[in-house]
């Protein structure tokens, strides 16, 4: 958690200063600033000015049996989805598209909104898909495809709604990126009060993602670019990244992981 650390992985001097204009003047020397105050300048900013865009990190392949293996249908996606902004970028769907592994499971429930057998959900900027079949490994469990239908007149309208990425054409795999996750260093608020804080670090505070796909359009970002993944998080494009291959920093997630388990 250096000024350095914190500049590469995409929070801007703005948020930082923001932040600390926000702390105020205190006469304890012992007074605690969690560090989910920090987080919310940076969200409150990126929120405003971060492009979104769609990358599925674990892709799982879904293959759209009801439409040609040649067709290719070019969609718009919002820039700014909720705004009144009309900047947009153009996306393919063709039959053969990816969803997050995690948007898919055997057996469906009422307070589930993802892809199961027999269920339709929504594909963001695009067309409800209902999965019609699923494909296994062989002698295994492992999910390999689905298989599912479009309905190109969007008649349905389901609850889910799924970010998504399609292979540009058939047979060419979707624009692959590199993804660093970081979370907390330290896995309780103060891990100076513990008598071995060498024990408190969070294992899981940095996962690489070597192989997730993106849309075409972050094609073309350079070091330095902020975008919002949607549903996913906030990211900005690493010094790392190369001609070859694009590695995006996960800056901050879209919510307060803690609000939820209720540790604050």
């Amino acid at each position: 958690m250096t000024l350095a650390g914190l500049r590469r992985r995409g929070v801007s001097s703005t948020a930082i200063n923001n932040f600390i204009r926000g702390l105020g003047i205190t006469r304890s020397d012992n007074s605690l600033i969690s560090l989910e105050r920090l987080e919310y300048y940076i969200r409150e900013e990126l929120h405003e000015t971060a492009p979104r865009a769609m990358v599925v990190l674990h892709p799982l392949k879904v293959v759209i049996t009801n439409l040609d293996k040649e067709s290719c249908i070019e969609l718009e996606a919002k820039m700014r989805p909720d705004k009144d902004d009309t900047s947009s970028y153009k996306v393919p769907f063709t039959n053969v598209i990816y969803i997050e592994r995690s948007d898919f499971r055997i057996k469906d429930s009422k307070d589930y909104y993802g892809l199961a057998p027999g269920k339709s959900v929504l594909l963001r900027y695009a067309f409800p898909i209902k999965c019609t079949n699923v494909i296994y490994e062989k002698d295994t469990e492992n999910i390999i495809e689905i298989h599912a239908e479009y309905d190109p007149e969007r008649k349905g309208k389901p609850k889910g709604v799924l970010h998504w990425v399609a292979q540009p054409s058939s047979g060419d795999e979707p624009l692959k990126v590199e993804v660093r996750l970081f979370e907390k260093l330290f896995l309780s608020q103060n891990p100076v009060e513990l008598e071995d804080w060498l024990s408190d670090f969070n294992p899981h505070s940095k996962e690489v993602i070597q192989n997730a796909y993106a849309v075409p359009v972050l094609g073309n970002a350079v070091t330095g670019d902020k975008f919002q993944f949607e549903r996913l998080g906030y990211f900005a494009v690493d010094p790392d990244s190369g001609s070859e291959k694009l590695i995006f920093n996960r800056i901050v997630t879209l919510k307060d992981s803690n609000l939820k388990q209720g540790k604050k």
